[in-house]
Parts: C-alpha cells; sequence; structure tokens
C-alpha cells in the first residue's frame, strides 16, 4: 500500500510501505476511505514532536471500512463503517475509566502517526478497536463525521468545556483556524453574548463569521484588547482561548481575559511562552491547558446526526488520496488557497 511517511524535520514522501497487520487481539484492520490532515501534523514536520521518527506514517484522522478484526474484538465487525479518532483508548486504565482517554496509560492516548503509523494510507491498524472507532450515523456524509476524528471534539473539549463557557459570556477564540473554527462553533452552543474572533488572516476571519462569530479582529488594523474591552465594561473576556500555538498569542490571551476568567489553551506549542504571573496571580485567572479526550464525540455525533451542527462547511478542498503531496502544499499555504480543511478520498 502507499503511504504518507515523515523522514525527518520538513521531508516526507507518498511512498509504498508494507499493509498493517493485526498485532493483539484488540486490533482492527480499518480500509481508509477518507482523511484528512491537521495542523498538529504541520507542527510534527516543523520537528515540534520530537517523538515522532524517521518512518513513522502520519495522520490521525480517518473514516474507513473495517476489513479485519481481533478475536478479542466484540463490537465491531467487518464491513463497519467507522469513524477512528485520534485518540485510542484502552478502556480499563486509570485515565480512561475517568474519561481521560488523551491521557491513557494502557497503551492508547494519541498514538496514530505519533508513536505508531497513523492513518494517513490506505490501511490503518486501530488498536482497541471497540473503544476507538465510532459507528457512522446515517443520514451523514463521511466528510462532515470526519471533522469530528479531531477538531471537532479539540475545540469544544479543550476550548469550550474547559474554559467553562457560560451564557451571556464574551468569548474571545485567538486563531481562526480549523480549531478555533470548532470552538467558535462549540460556544455558541452555550448562548454567549459575544464571541469574537481574532486573526492575521481576513480569510479566516471571513470564515469565522460563518461559523457564527459575532466580531472579527485583526490586530494588524485593530487594537484586539481595546475591541474586548468595549464589550466587557472594561474588565476583558470571560475566557479567552488561544487555538494556534505560538507564544505571542498564549501572551494575547492571558492580556485578554478579565479577572477572574480562564485562558484556555488549545493550541499545540513547539516552544516555551512567557508566563506574566507578576500580573495575573492577583487577578484569580485560570489557565487550562490538555490534549484532547474525545469524550465528547459521542454528543457531537448526536448533534451532527440531528443537524444541529453544520461540519460540512470545514471542508474547502478535495483530492484524490494519491494527491496526498499536493494536498498538504495547499493546506500548508493556507494563507494564500484560503484552506480550513482538506480531505482526500480513496
Amino acid at each position: 500500500m502507499h503511504a504518507i511517511v515523515y523522514h525527518g524535520p520538513g521531508r516526507k514522501a507518498w511512498e509504498e510501505v508494507p499493509k498493517p497487520m493485526l498485532q493483539a487481539d484488540t486490533d482492527a484492520i480499518v480500509k481508509v476511505d477518507t482523511v484528512t490532515i491537521c495542523g498538529t501534523d504541520l507542527h510534527i514536520l516543523k520537528g515540534d514532536v520530537a517523538a515522532v521518527t524517521d518512518g513513522r506514517i502520519l495522520g490521525h484522522e480517518a473514516v474507513g471500512t473495517v476489513e479485519q478484526v481481533g478475536s478479542g474484538v466484540k463490537n465491531v465487525k467487518v464491513g463497519d463503517h467507522v469513524l477512528v479518532s485520534c485518540i485510542t483508548a484502552c478502556g480499563a486504565c486509570r485515565y480512561c475509566r475517568d474519561g481521560s482517554y488523551g491521557q491513557c496509560i494502557g497503551g492508547g492516548g494519541w498514538i496514530l502517526g505519533h508513536k505508531i503509523d497513523g492513518t494517513q494510507a490506505e490501511y490503518v491498524r486501530v488498536p482497541f478497536a471497540d473503544t476507538s472507532t465510532y459507528a457512522v450515523p446515517a443520514g451523514v456524509t463521511d466528510e462532515e463525521v470526519l471533522m469530528l476524528a479531531d477538531i471537532g471534539p479539540t475545540g469544544y473539549e479543550v476550548g469550550v468545556l474547559n474554559g467553562r463557557v457560560r451564557p451571556g459570556d464574551v468569548v474571545a477564540v485567538v486563531g481562526a483556524g480549523p480549531v478555533g473554527l470548532s470552538a467558535i462553533m462549540g460556544a455558541k452552543l452555550f448562548s454567549p453574548a459575544h464571541v469574537v474572533a481574532i486573526d492575521l488572516a481576513d480569510a479566516r476571519l471571513e470564515a469565522a463569521k460563518q461559523f457564527g462569530a459575532d466580531i472579527t479582529v485583526n490586530p494588524s488594523r485593530e487594537d484586539a484588547v481595546d475591541i474586548v474591552r468595549g464589550l466587557t465594561d472594561g474588565l476583558g473576556a470571560d475566557v479567552a482561548i488561544e487555538a494556534v500555538g505560538v507564544a505571542a498569542t498564549f501572551e494575547q490571551c492571558a492580556t485578554l481575559v478579565r479577572p477572574g476568567g480562564t485562558v484556555a489553551n488549545v493550541g499545540v506549542h513547539g516552544g516555551p511562552a512567557t508566563l506574566h504571573l507578576e500580573d495575573l496571580w492577583i487577578k484569580n485567572v485560570t489557565i487550562t491547558t490538555g490534549l484532547v479526550d474525545t469524550y465528547s464525540t459521542p454528543t457531537l455525533l448526536r448533534l451532527l446526526a440531528t443537524h444541529q451542527v453544520d461540519l460540512a462547511r470545514f471542508v474547502t478542498h478535495r483530492f484524490a488520496l494519491g494527491d496526498f503531496m499536493q494536498a498538504y502544499d495547499t493546506f500548508a499555504d493556507a494563507a494564500q488557497t484560503r484552506a480550513l480543511k482538506v480531505v482526500l478520498t480513496a
């Protein structure tokens, strides 16, 4: 089969590799029907994730058809059409029993495209298939379901729920890429007073309006702090969601948040950021971080199946599976291509 293989920072190739085989009785082999590229894959290619080594197949999101299952798989069968989650859950360890699947110590967590071969391939081995895949609901497209492999639950859990968004809040989302847009969409479920999207790219601010942002701010032309404080009697945002993963945007969130508010960091950081505790300690500011756990995936699938969320709008570009290199170029150059999510179909 063919797959996208990582060969060190800045180097990847669509090349022939062995087809995966069952390694444990809880595994499934899934034929990849639809797959996408994540911003985290770009961080890996920048060298930000040292655990990803030469020869690793990238990718942690897919929708596919089960081709083979191990003898210990009880709830997934050959022929099932499933969502492959970005998080693998053993289902039995301390963290999984608490619903913290991203911290699984039983062999799961974020392993696909990270510690084991991932989904950007014609076939993928999925460990713990019973607890790491989800049946695709009737009446929705593979593209829509694919958005719940990662960005949907990430924006919702790590941004909105960790940030404790409540009715009437002013929510500032810094970064209007796919995860930031997911956070905007998720925040709207809680009836905030205002959602403010902040980004340097006008194309992404236009997208933010489509996903529910009430106000958009380009910091190259406007002062985001002044605008947010103008909405809040000078206090600042109730919740500031960082959805980029660089020091400047984290520090901006810490400036935007009001006393007693929450900074919810979602972005994948490849370097340190300054934490101004000399300013924050007296303001009772809560800072949350997190890798997505995907405990919300069943809820989001129900919302998708009942058409209460619109995930199709994320997809801006479509490619055949063999055009992965072109898809990467398009996704990486989002400022010019206006790409949000690219989808590749077998």
